[in-house]
């Protein structure tokens, strides 16, 4: 069996950059938020933990759920970037109305919206990392994409 060579960062695709920094400093944005979002929703709003928590629960719930849609609709159509590039700006529009949210419902629909974002991109943004890279170098791909995610959130802290 012939020894395959080592993957290499250098060797991966424009695709798979791409989208790991883009994930970078959208993790950076999200975090920056998140982290103190129910401290102000507690503690300068006054809202009660459950409903920081329906809030919450709403947002994930609607991301989840839409993953299962466009990663159907990418491969219905093949579009796959054209469906992440419209995730990442929807959440990347959406971040800056925090600034001005000043009650639970616009901070809520804020959230929402972000959400909605993440829940278009991800299914598509996952597909056409696969599509872009030979088989046997997904998991190195996948991996750079998740390292730089996670380096992103941990900026962001």
């Amino acid at each position: 069996m012939a020894k395959q060579g080592r993957a290499s960062w250098r060797q991966l695709p424009r695709n798979v950059w791409a989208v790991s920094l883009t994930s970078f400093f959208m993790d950076i944005s999200s975090e920056m938020v998140l982290n103190i979002l129910p401290l102000f929703l507690s503690n300068v709003l006054g809202i009660k933990t459950n409903l920081i928590g329906l809030i919450e629960g709403i947002a994930e719930a609607t991301a989840s759920i839409l993953k299962v849609f466009s990663g159907w609709l990418s491969d219905k159509v093949g579009g796959r970037k054209w469906l992440a590039v419209a995730g990442y700006g929807i959440s990347a529009l959406a971040k800056p109305f925090f600034y001005i949210a000043n009650s639970w419902g616009l901070i809520a629909a804020v959230r929402w919206a972000d959400r909605v974002g993440k829940g278009v991109r991800t299914a598509p943004r996952d597909a056409l990392v696969a599509d872009s890279i030979r088989p046997e170098q997904r998991g190195f791909a996948f991996g750079f994409h998740r390292a730089a995610d996670t380096g992103g959130a941990v900026l962001g802290l």
